[in-house]
């Protein structure tokens, strides 16, 4: 049946998705459309392709009328940043740009550089984003070879679990406000020890009060039942 059938689903709510590493964001979002026969579903805010984590949709009116506040609302991150090498994208999904090398670090250093960091934040929006500058993403800019001014933009950020795993490797958690990049913050992390970085892992845990641990794993809804999706549909907190 057509999806032009249903204008308003049979159930309105929060769907709590744990992205997969091989799906879009919206590519999530188209299924579940498919699956629950509705195109009323919005979103809390995208992941990067290379990302996995929480993404929670939002199913009909009532929910997608508070878009904008889950857009808005503080989300928590982990993320392995690898130095020593910088990347088109501030990730792994990009092509090398630069290396350099890494200097001998400390557990101590690595933790007052993350310090140097925290609170209220200037960062540079990766180039390689969805950002609109003139009407056009800069990742479609990036992709046709024109270069764009540095953006920037304020967010509040705070680090937690900083640990020097490997000589030239950084695990961390890092909570930030609405527009927070973690690839741009690894990226500065990197600067601040004296060398080049980029994210090899990015997954978000929390949105709001929301836990990734009580998600629907994505892989599962090319093969969920209209039904048992809609089970897992809840009420917004």
């Amino acid at each position: 049946m057509s999806l032009k059938t249903y204008t308003e689903p049979v159930k309105s709510g929060l769907l709590l998705i744990d992205k997969p590493q091989d799906f879009t964001s919206h590519d999530i979002i188209a299924i579940a459309r498919r699956v629950l026969h509705t195109q009323k579903i919005g979103h809390s805010g995208t992941l990067d392709p290379m990302a996995t984590g929480l993404l929670i949709l939002l199913i009909g009116r009532s929910a997608t009328k508070r878009q904008d506040a889950f857009l808005k609302t503080d989300k928590t991150y982990r993320a392995v940043l690898k130095l020593g090498t910088e990347t088109r994208s501030w990730d792994a999904d990009g092509d090398v740009l630069n290396t350099a090398p890494v200097p001998p670090l400390s557990q101590a250093q690595v933790e007052q550089a993350a310090r140097e960091l925290s609170g209220e934040v200037t960062q540079q929006i990766p180039p390689v984003s969805a950002k609109h500058v003139d009407g056009k993403r800069m990742y479609e800019l990036a992709r046709k070879g024109i270069e764009t001014a540095p953006r920037f933009n304020q967010v509040r950020v705070s680090w937690e679990n900083v640990v020097l795993r490997a000589p030239d490797e950084i695990e961390f958690t890092l909570k930030g406000s609405c527009g927070t990049y973690v690839r741009a913050l690894g990226f500065m992390l990197a600067r601040r020890l004296g060398t080049l970085g980029h994210l090899t892992a990015l997954r978000r845990v929390q949105i709001g009060p929301y836990h990734v641990q009580d998600a629907l794993a994505g892989n599962l809804l090319k093969t969920i039942s209209t039904d048992a999706l809609y089970a897992r549909v809840t009420e917004c907190v």
